[in-house]
């Protein structure tokens, strides 16, 4: 794993430690003192959020929002038991198939993206 790869498992391990601290002392902890609605909440608004940057070429935003939404998508994971791993495994089983051809498996409409 490399250094870059190794800050993925660094936020993991914080977000974890903070689940029991006190809402004051920690916006993890906040975040999951209000629940899982309103964790999904900030990860819709944090992907908003990064479309928007996108749409406005903002590269610099773009990289802030990814932030942003990374870390509240871990949040997330983190409140319903998910590890990171669970989402590269899946990530895994993708590899080399086409995107097209895993939609329709999934049942997906693809044909509009």
């Amino acid at each position: 794993m490399t250094e870059k790869q190794d800050i993925l498992k660094t936020l993991e391990q914080v977000i974890e430690s903070r689940k029991g601290d006190a809402p004051d002392n920690s916006y993890v902890a906040k975040l999951f003192s209000k629940g899982r609605k309103k964790i999904a909440q900030k990860v819709g608004e944090e992907a908003v959020e990064l479309c928007i940057a996108a749409a406005h070429n903002d590269k610099v935003e773009v990289v802030s929002e990814s932030a942003d939404l990374l870390f509240h998508m871990m949040v997330l994971w983190s409140d319903m038991g998910l590890k990171p791993e669970d989402v590269y495994d899946e990530l895994r089983l993708r590899e080399g198939v086409s995107g097209i051809d895993e939609k329709k498996a999934r049942g997906e409409f693809v044909d509009g993206l």
